[in-house]
């Protein structure tokens, strides 16, 4: 897919209704997909997310063991030390994790931003819906249902506003296929996993001044 200068969208309100259009920023939304920088950006963004929790006990660790378990000669059988020895069973683990491993990655913001705007891209204009403003006056699930329903969005889908309110983060924190993010917190993984991306138009005008 070639760079765009502009690329034109339908803008619909809440009820799917088109109510205006919108010209996209070319330089955003129409780029040539990069595909090693959205893939070093989820690889980055996953790694961070590991707590890096696990462990294993080493000899010095595991209880038991502290007798001879036979004579050092004349049984016949290998001399042992040990029962706690990494070769038995039930022994310490040998070069295991050791709880403190550091799995950090990290993306310059260049790069980043690349992987950002070809991630866009690839959900302009068939999957991405812009909805003039997404606002709800209580804590209505049904309500954000209903919305996506409008906006033929019932699938995985990520909605991207300037700003979330109490009400916006009640009524959509039970729908399972659905999440809701603001404009500085948009993932690259997001992005690619999600089916559909509805974006509210003071949405787009930020993510275009954050990315051009």
């Amino acid at each position: 897919m070639s760079e765009k200068k502009t690329v034109s969208v339908k803008v619909l309100n809440m009820a799917g209704e088109e109510v205006g259009k919108l010209s996209l920023n070319g330089a955003v939304f129409a780029v040539e997909p990069h595909k090693q920088a959205m893939f070093n950006a989820v690889q980055v963004e996953q790694a961070n997310q590991r707590q890096a929790t696990a462990k294993t006990k080493v000899r010095h660790e595991v209880s038991g063991g502290g007798k001879k378990p036979w004579r050092q000669k004349g049984t016949g059988r290998a001399r042992a030390g040990s029962s706690r020895s990494p070769i038995w069973v039930g022994g310490g683990t040998v070069f295991g994790p050791v709880g403190n491993q550091n799995f950090t990655l990290s993306q310059n913001r260049k790069e980043h931003q690349l992987a950002l705007r070809s991630a866009l891209s690839l959900k302009t204009p068939k999957d991405l819906v812009v909805v003039n403003e997404i606002k709800f006056e209580g804590k209505k699930t049904k309500e954000f249902v209903k919305m996506l329903a409008a906006l033929k969005s019932e699938v995985k889908t990520l909605v991207v506003v300037s700003e979330i309110d109490e009400n916006l983060f009640a009524s959509v924190r039970n729908v399972s296929y659905a999440k809701v993010v603001t404009t500085d917190n948009v993932s690259v993984f997001d992005l690619l996993n999600a089916e559909k991306l509805v974006m509210s138009e003071a949405a787009v005008k930020e993510v275009e001044e954050a990315l051009k």
